[in-house]
Formats: C-alpha cells, structure tokens, sequence
C-alpha cells in the first residue's frame, strides 16, 4: 500500500484528532502563516477555526442531529450452534430492520421533542421513546425495551463413560422488558418532583446451575442432572419524589410502591435417560410468589460552612409475599402428582405460605476542609441498619417406596417458619491528601458491628442410610444469636514523576468475622445418625483478605501509551465447628490470585492507530482436603482453578478521506479443567476462544453513511472433548442517512 498525498495525511490528521475530541493542533501553524497567503488564505484559515471537532469529521460545518439507519445480516454457525447463541447473543439466522434511529425538534419557544427507535425482530431488539422537554419548566418521557438473553443448555459432560448432553436444537431463550414513563417539573425556585413508572417483564427459559438426586441410592455414581429454568416474572413500580433548595439546603421525600408475580419453575432431568433409561424420571419444581414492597426515604444536604458539608438520608422497606409451590416427579415435565409413582422422595406438593420483612437505614456523612487551600480532606460518616423477617408455611409430603429411605405417610403435613432480626451499625473513615507536589494521597477505615437472632422450625426430614424404616428425625428446632464485626483499612497513592509517567500503588486488608451460638438444637453434632443435619455445626468462621495492587502509566512518546498493572490477593477462611465434635479450629480454605495486564496504544502514522493487550489471571482455592500428599483423605476433593489468559488487538485505518477500516482480535483461554468423575464431579473449564472482527465504514456524502461488518469466531470446548464446540461467523451491512 503507497503512502497516502500529503493532502491524504492533512485530512486524516484532522479526522483522528476529532475522533478523540481534541481541537485541531494545525489551526494555531494554519494562522501564524496568514500574512504570507493573503486575504483569501485569511478566509480560509477563519473558517478551519470555526469548526469544532464533530464538524470535523462530518467533513464541514453543516452537520445533522437527526438519522435513521437500517441494517440486515445473517448469523450462521457449524457445532453446537446453542452454544454459539449463548456466546455471540445472536439467534442463527438472518436478521434485520432499524438498527438504530434518533429524531429531535423544536416544538415550541425552549421545548424540544425527541425520539428514538430500534427495531429487529428477529432477534426480539426493540426500542422506542418519546420525550419532551420545556427549559427551565419540566420533561416528560415514555419508553419501551425489549431484548433477548440466550443459554446453551448444556446439560454437563461425562469423561468417563463419555457422554454428554448438549442441546440439540436452539439455545434456551429469556426475553426482558421494560415500559417507563416519567415526568418531571423542575422550574427554578420551585420545588423539584420527578414521578416514575415502571413495568418490568422477563419470560422464557434458561439453564439452572441447580442438579438433582439420583432416583435411589443403588444408582452408579453419575449425577449428571441437567436443569432448566421457566421463568415468568412480572413487577409494576411507582415512584414519587420532591425535592427544595432552602438557602444552603436542600431537603428531599420520596417513596416507591412496588407490586409483582414470580412464576418459576425448575425443570430437571434427574437421570438423563442415556445413562439408565430404566431410572429415568422428570422433577418439576414449581416455585409462585406475589409480593408488595413499600418503601419511604428522606434525606438533607447542607454546607454548614464554607468548609464542611452535612447529609443525612432515612429510609423504610416494607416488604409482603405470599408464595405456593410443589417438586413433583415422574415421567414428564408438569404432571399432576400421583401417588403410586415409584420414585417420589423429597417431593411435596399444596405448599403455601407468606413472609413479612422489614428494614430501616440511617446514615449521617461530613466533609471536611480543614487547611485553606484545600489540601487536606476528612470524611467520616456513619450507618445504622435494622432488618427482621419472618415466614410460614405449609406443605404436604409425598411418598417414598425405595428400602431405606424414610418419609412420613402421603399427605402427612408439616409446619415450618422461622424468623430473624439483625442490628449493624457501621462506621466509615476517609482522609485524602494532596499537599506533596506530584502526589495524591488517601486512606479509609471502616468498621462494621453487628448482632442478630434466627429461629427456625419445621422441614421435611428424611431417615439417613442405615436407620431403620418408619423411624426419622423430628422437625428441626434451631435458636441462635449471631454476632459480627467487619474490618476493612485501605491506602492508595498516585505519584507522577514526570508529565509522561503516573503510579497507581496501593492495598488493603479486610477481616470478616462471624460468631454463633446455638442456644437450642435438636439435631445433634457428633457423630449420630443426624449429624449431617447440621444447623449448629459451626461456631465460628472468619475470612481475611490481603490485597496489593498497582498500576504504571507511561507516555514515552507522544503517540504511544503504555498502562502496566498488577495485584495480589489472598484470602483464608478460618473455621470452629461445635465442641462436642472433637474438632478444633481449621483453616479451611485459601484462595490465591493474580492479575497481570499490559496495554498499549501506538499511533505510528496519521492515517493508522494501533491498541493491544493482554491479562493473566492465576486464581487458585485450596483446601485440606484438596493437598496432593499422600495420607490425602479423598480424591473427589480437588483444588479450584481458575486461570485463564485474554489478549485483544485492534487497528483502525483512514484508508481515504470518506473511508474507514478497523479490525480487531480477541482470545480466550481457560484450561482448568478437572476429571474427578470417578470419585466426585467433573469440574473447571477448559476452553479456547478466537474471534476476528473486520469493519468498514464509508461516508457516501454528507446524507449517507454505510458500514459493512464482519465477524468469525471459534470456540473449543475441551471440557466436553468438543461436544460444545462451535464455529460461528456474522455478516451485517447497514446504512445511514442523516437529516
């Protein structure tokens, strides 16, 4: 490719330095030249002045804030094509409409109106507003969104014997909505109100990291479960709220009425019938909750002098549900329940119930300026929390015919509720500093004390292996008083040594502390039959975390910029269990990480700009069950990875003055994949991403605009040895035309 004119480079020189808005640097050498071009090279000159950037690239001083662009394309893919919904959330297939559209005017003397618009059914993409705007009076707005999420549905993969269970069709598909109107008034001198309506929807269906039980314990030790989830959840919420400047004062109220339905349901293979096709059976657990949630808050901000600042905010929950539900099994999906069905352990049926909760939050915040200059500055502030609930419910069992496996008669009732109620109180410190010429210093501290009390009773008790049947546990009774105390201390400092160099250091410890007990339990904690009940095993847990991280940004040259950063993180969970388990206080958990990233921007020429990166994490959870030594208690307990390396890259092109190209790379690459199969689950993610992205864009004149895309991605799923795997490409064109 030749060099583009000098003329070439002037305009790309221009249009990249717009792009960035930046004004033009060649004005000011333009100008110093004008008494050597004449009148006419005066004129000339004036008129580049004028320009702001957006002009700039518009390619003149005639711009338009108005346009609509209509696109089409088409999506295909080769694999597991669910999967590669999920990843590029496109549907396969072709697509099209109004990709985007913007309209605004003046209606009258300081009202405007806008609208905006997208439209793409194929992909469920819709958008739609409307507004008007009065200066200095109010605005009112209307909206309605639409968009849709994909899922795989990926039911998990086997290495030993080698199944998996992927999804053969399309992905699953969950369609979010949103319909808002608000209004506002807000005339100078006059107090504010602003009013919101909200509805929101989501419908359809995803995957559920939720798994089921084998059908009885004679079942091999494959526990591929795959799940899906129906959702169908609708809320409605209205919200008011006014707000008065009184001299240094501004005080405010508002409130908010919320009103909703969950229709849930989970959806779960509970032995996927390519394993047993004997034992296979469907569970359909039925989950339907109606709540209303009122909630009330106030606050105030004031300078109490020049240099300190006060504000204060209150605010209420009330928060009422009533929710019924049912976990049936048997041959299919949504069946009515029926006794005689072999396999219907840990299933209930005509569950109903309510819940009640309240909260109330109380905070107070100060700033301070203590120096004259400014230099120095405290805010402290302080929280007050109070929440208590409490439920009820009732259900009824279902049977269970399996040898060794207890539950009461069919139809038998059980009663549970449980209740809670908590106090924090939370205390913040912040101090920053930047009295040292080229730094910037700052500190907090917060604390956070905490008590509360839970009470639970009731649930369906099932008979442990080994007991004898007709014989189960009663209903679990548990009390407890819980206290907490948080800590959290953090500094930072950024040091800039030279106008081309700044450095980010800084850390912070926090300690997380939690301290039970139990003062009734009737379900045992030694080794007893009932022990894995366990409500009152632990006394005591607590998690630190030591975190250090930092950050160099370097300007060498005046086209290229490199941002360094690193951090270090590692955190340990403390654990007691109760005393009469003979165990002492373990620490049960470490948890490693490591972030390391590069990026780079380089503009070698006028006509090309050029960005790159790339980042390592090392993430790894270790437990003492999970020690490769040899007296190691079990192999089905591995230690958690979660390592994985990104790169991008990414050129933009001026190849002429109406003619762009980007292009841009992406990879991916996560190998922590682990085949405990035979003793526990297979677990980690072993995958490679590479995805290639080409862009052209073309100023046809100063109506039309059109883009041309393209996109390639490919996705190794080793994990699943390639059932997952998938190939996919888009291609997508549209034009623009400005008005």
């Amino acid at each position: 490719m030749k060099n583009p004119s000098r003329k070439l480079q002037h305009l790309a020189a221009l249009r990249r330095r717009a792009r960035l808005g930046r004004y033009l640097a060649g004005v000011t050498l333009l100008a110093a030249g004008v008494s050597a071009q004449g009148a006419d090279s005066t004129n000339q000159v004036a008129k580049v002045e004028k320009l702001t950037p957006a002009q700039q690239y518009e390619g003149g001083a005639e711009t338009y804030n108005n346009w609509i662009e209509l696109g089409g394309g088409d999506f295909f893919s080769t694999g597991n094509k669910a999967q590669a919904q999920q990843n590029t959330g496109l549907n396969n297939g072709g697509f099209g409409g109004i990709d985007d559209a913007h309209y605004q005017t003046d209606i009258a003397k300081k009202t405007t109106l806008t609208m905006d618009g997208r439209y793409i059914p194929a992909n469920h993409d819709y958008k739609f507003g409307l507004g008007v705007q009065k200066e200095d009076f109010g605005f009112i707005r209307f909206s309605y969104e639409n968009f849709r999420t994909y899922d795989s549905g990926n039911g998990g993969y086997a290495p030993v014997p080698g199944i998996a269970y992927p999804n053969t069709g399309n992905a699953l598909a969950l369609d979010r909505g949103n319909i808002t109107l608000e209004a506002g008034y807000n005339k100078e001198g006059k107090p504010k109100v602003t009013f919101k309506y909200t509805h929101a929807d989501r419908e359809g269906q995803e995957g559920s990291t939720i798994w089921g039980l084998p059908p009885n314990p004679s079942t091999p030790p494959l526990r591929l479960n795959p799940t899906t989830e129906d959702i169908n959840d609708k809320s409605d919420t209205f919200q008011l709220e006014v707000s008065k400047q009184i001299k240094k004062t501004n005080v405010g109220v508002g409130g908010s009425v919320e009103t909703g339905k969950n229709n849930n349901s989970y959806l779960m293979d509970s032995f996927p019938s390519l394993v047993n096709p004997a034992q296979s059976q469907k569970v359909t657990d039925q989950q339907n909750t109606s709540f209303d949630m009122e909630t009330v808050h106030a606050f105030s901000e004031t300078w109490l002098k020049d240099n300190l600042f006060l504000s204060t905010g209150f605010l209420f929950e009330n928060l009422d549900d009533t929710f019924s539900g049912s976990r049936i099994y048997g041959d299919d999906f949504d069946v009515i329940y029926s006794p005689s069905y072999p396999a219907n352990y840990y299933g209930y049926y005509n569950l109903n119930g309510s819940a009640h909760q309240n909260e109330y939050i109380a905070n107070i915040n100060l700033l301070m300026l203590p120096t004259k200059n400014n230099n120095f500055t405290i805010a402290p502030s302080l929280r007050i929390q109070q929440e208590d609930w409490n439920a009820n419910s009732t259900e009824l069992g279902t049977g269970q015919l399996a040898a060794g496996s207890y539950l009461p008669a069919e139809g038998q009732t059980f009663n549970n509720n449980s209740g809670y109620n908590s106090l924090d109180v939370r205390e913040r410190l912040e101090v920053r500093y930047t009295g040292v010429t080229n730094w910037v210093f700052s500190a907090t501290g917060d604390l956070t004390e905490g008590q509360g009390s839970l009470n639970q009773f009731g649930g369906m008790t099932q008979l442990l292996p080994g007991a004898p049947d007709g014989q189960g546990p009663a209903p679990v009774q548990f009390s407890t008083d819980d206290k907490r105390f948080f800590q959290k201390y953090a500094l930072n400092a950024r040091w800039y040594p030279t106008r081309k160099i700044a450095v980010d250091f800084g850390g912070y410890y926090k300690n997380n502390r939690y301290y039970y007990d139990n003062t009734y339990d009737n379900t045992p904690n030694d080794a007893g039959a009932y022990s894995s009940l366990y409500p009152g095993f632990l006394i005591y847990q607590g998690f630190q975390t030591w975190d250090g991280n930092t950050r160099l940004t370097l300007r060498p040259f005046n086209k290229v910029m490199l941002v360094s950063r690193y951090e270090y993180q590692i955190s340990y969970i403390d654990t007691t269990p109760d005393g009469v388990t003979g165990l002492g206080e373990v620490q049960s958990s470490e948890m490693l990480s490591q972030i390391i990233g590069q990026n780079i921007s380089w503009t070698p020429l006028t006509w090309l700009s050029l960005q790159g990166g790339g980042n390592y994490v090392h993430s790894e959870t270790t437990t003492p069950y999970s020690q490769s030594t040899q007296d190691q208690a079990t192999q089905s307990i591995l230690n958690a990875q979660n390592n994985y390396w990104t790169a991008n890259a990414n050129a933009g092109l001026i190849l002429n003055d109406k003619t762009d190209l980007n292009l841009g790379y992406y990879y991916y690459r996560a190998a922590d994949g682990q085949n405990s199969l035979v003793n526990g689950l297979p677990l980690g993610s072993d995958v490679l991403q590479n995805s290639f992205t080409a862009t052209l864009s073309r100023r046809i004149n100063k109506h039309l605009r059109w883009n041309l895309k393209y996109a390639f991605t490919h996705y190794d799923d080793f994990a699943s040895a390639g059932a997952y795997s998938f190939n996919g490409q888009v291609i997508y064109t549209s034009i623009q035309y400005r008005f």
